[in-house]
This record gives structure tokens, sequence and C-alpha cells, in this order.
């Protein structure tokens, strides 16, 4: 379980790098699984408590077999003063080994400033990232970096924006803008070279018109003189 695996309980940003999430369905994934089965915690961490009291057992268990560790390895000692140490015997000083001694952490790769960024947009980023405890990896870098480039930003500009909003991660989506209906412009009046459809249609319909009768005409005559 990642958790355990590094005894601490996510923020939202630490889980959907830890997941590797990227696209808009993870990030979605990430948080519904966050919503459904962790609480909140006041310092925005996810907390669970099943996985917290696992961690707390890992604990007890290493602190057990430590001391445990550390009676065997002086009793060997006081056993060994008077003979002279083997060649593949291990040296007093050294600690036994148990199953949940907590592995050495390697310490994190520094990525070099991006080219193409200024240095001060660079040196505010990684303060950014830094209050954040989120650590610069060039698999972070490089997913800015294709994120930006779909609405056709530099690096440079997504990391400034992330600087200004205290973002320590970029997603397009954030950024992009999408037309609305009510801004297009649709003439009123039709131009000088294409016909009125109205004036059109009248015209259609004249055509389309019998002549009246001439009884009619009579008719409308002797209506007139009336």
């Amino acid at each position: 379980m990642i958790l355990v695996d590094r005894e601490e309980f996510p923020t939202l940003e630490q889980a959907h790098e830890w997941t590797w999430a990227s696209t808009e369905a993870e990030v979605d994934a990430v948080k519904f699984v966050l919503n459904r089965f962790f609480m909140l915690h006041d310092d925005g961490r996810y907390i669970q408590d099943r996985i917290l009291t696992e961690l707390l057992n890992n604990q007890k268990n290493a602190d057990t077999n430590k001391r445990i560790a550390d009676e065997r390895e002086a009793k060997r000692r006081g056993n060994n003063t008077n003979r002279v140490q083997i060649v593949d015997e291990a040296t007093p000083n050294q600690e036994p080994l148990t199953i949940n001694h907590k592995p050495i952490k390697e310490k994190a790769t520094s990525v070099a400033t991006p080219e193409g960024v200024n240095d001060s947009v660079w040196q505010e980023f990684k303060s950014l990232r830094k209050a954040k405890k989120a650590p610069i990896t060039q698999r972070a870098i490089d997913a800015i970096t294709s994120e930006a480039n779909k609405v056709g930003w530099t690096l440079e500009k997504a990391l400034e924006e992330c600087v200004v909003r205290g973002w320590q991660a970029f997603k397009a989506d954030w950024v992009a803008t999408k037309s609305n209906p009510a801004d297009i412009v649709r003439p009123t009046v039709p131009s000088k070279n294409a016909p009125d459809p109205a004036l059109k249609k009248i015209k259609a319909d004249t055509l389309k018109a019998a002549p009246m009768p001439e009884s009619f005409r009579q008719f409308a005559k002797q209506v007139r003189k009336a």
C-alpha cells in the first residue's frame, strides 16, 4: 500500500502525484476515492483510520524489533569479548537489520533550470514547491510542459502562472478559454452584395400570383364609385 510505504497521508496534490494522475478522468477518480474513503484533516491531508492504525502498528513493531536486536547484540558482544573476531562476523558496532526498518531514502536529484525559463521565475517556482512540500522532479516538469503546450504556452509562462496563483502544478483546462455563443457577431443588415431574403420572397410570391379576374375588377370599380 503506497500510504504505508511512505508512512504519511497525502494532500490532494500529493495524491495526484503519487498516483501519476494526469488526465481529467484520473484526477476525478483520485478525488472520488479520497472523498469516499478518507477524511479531510485540518492540515489539508486526507486521513483514513484503518491505514493510520496499520502505520502505528508498524512503528510499534519496528521499535520492538529494534529493542530485541539491541539486546541480542549486547549479549553477543559480551560472549565474544575474549575471542578473536572472525573475518565474516559482523562488527560489534553494526546494528542488525530487521524487516521493519525504514529503507534508506536516496537524496532527490535536483532539477536544473529548464531551457528557456528565466532564473528568477525558476527560483520562485522552487520556493513555491518547497513551501508545499512537493519536491521538483523531472517528471513533474515534463507534465507541466505537456499541459502548457496544449494551450500554446511556454513552460516559463506556465510556471509564472503557477507562482501568481499559488499552484504547485499546471493544467491546460485551468486556463483554457471557451468561446461564448453570445459573443459571436451576426449581421442584422444584409450586405450590399447579398440580396435581402425577405425581398426575394416577395418577388417570388408576386411571380406565382394569378391575375385578378375581370369580374372582380368591375365589382371593385363599382364599390369605389358608390
